[in-house]
């Protein structure tokens, strides 16, 4: 039985003499929200790449869905869905056509395109403008349905990356619902946002400061472990050394 979704120790990847990811270590258990949070730079997007399979590591290791990233990356990419900050649609096509096209990529029958295409269309209120290309459709919606087509081989687990960037508040409170309807079905989510305030619905989180992980756990325990109000303060403190708490307050580095 695995015990983990995501199960990470030591994972490390340097460009040349630069290292990207510092020996990273944590866990993210099914069913949970999962946030990865990080200033542009801090390695949030390098560590995705690797558990996705799109990027090897430089050391340790990693495994996703019970599969390992080194030896098993096209077994990982069967069991995941991703959503790119660029959405991941095919803009000249429309909602029902990337709906078909994704569910035979990832290897659905017909019968289940046609099944999960109609329940999806009508859950996400698009059934009217089904047949109209995606790039004439209001940006919520276009966001809404790339969340919905990662999803729709069921994978275990669906990796976010900045997915509401660039939205109004309440499309970005409406996508955080389908991220918990996801979740409540049993459905791992990790999810890299710039939004402070999304850090507050996570199950738990993760700072990344300089390829490290700075600070790891609930919200709202981490705000009561560094007396920190809100989690952008916390990570205002963790992302500039010259305001940050003391070292000591830091937890250790797993290895």
């Amino acid at each position: 039985m695995i015990e983990s979704a995501i199960d990470v120790k030591d994972l490390t990847r340097t460009f040349g003499s630069f290292t990207a990811v510092d020996h990273i270590s944590f866990e993210v258990h099914s069913g949970e929200v999962f946030g990865f949070l990080g200033a542009n730079g801090a390695g949030k997007t390098t560590a995705m790449r690797m558990l996705i399979g799109l990027l090897t590591p430089s050391g340790g290791t990693a495994r996703v869905a019970g599969h390992d990233v080194y030896t098993e990356s096209e077994a990982v990419k069967r069991s995941i869905g991703y959503m790119s900050q660029r959405f991941s649609l095919y803009e000249d096509l429309t909602p029902r056509e990337n709906i078909r096209l994704y569910g035979g990529i990832y290897g659905l029958t017909m019968p289940q395109i046609r099944e999960r295409t109609g329940r999806m269309l009508t859950r996400l209120g698009l059934a009217r403008v089904a047949d109209e290309q995606v790039r004439s459709l209001p940006l919520g919606w276009r966001q809404k349905l790339a969340f919905s087509v990662a999803l729709v081989h069921e994978p275990r687990i669906v990796f976010l990356d900045e997915p509401t960037s660039g939205v109004d508040p309440i499309t970005r409170r409406q996508f955080w619902e389908l991220i918990y309807e996801a979740a409540s079905g049993g459905t791992t989510v990790l999810v890299t946002t710039h939004y402070m305030d999304e850090a507050e619905y996570c199950d738990r989180i993760c700072i990344m400061v300089a390829g490290r992980i700075g600070a790891i756990g609930a919200p709202a325990d981490l705000k009561k472990q560094f007396g920190v109000d809100s989690i952008d303060e916390l990570f205002v403190r963790l992302a500039r050394p010259e305001t940050a708490v003391p070292e000591s307050a830091l937890p250790e580095r797993l290895s």
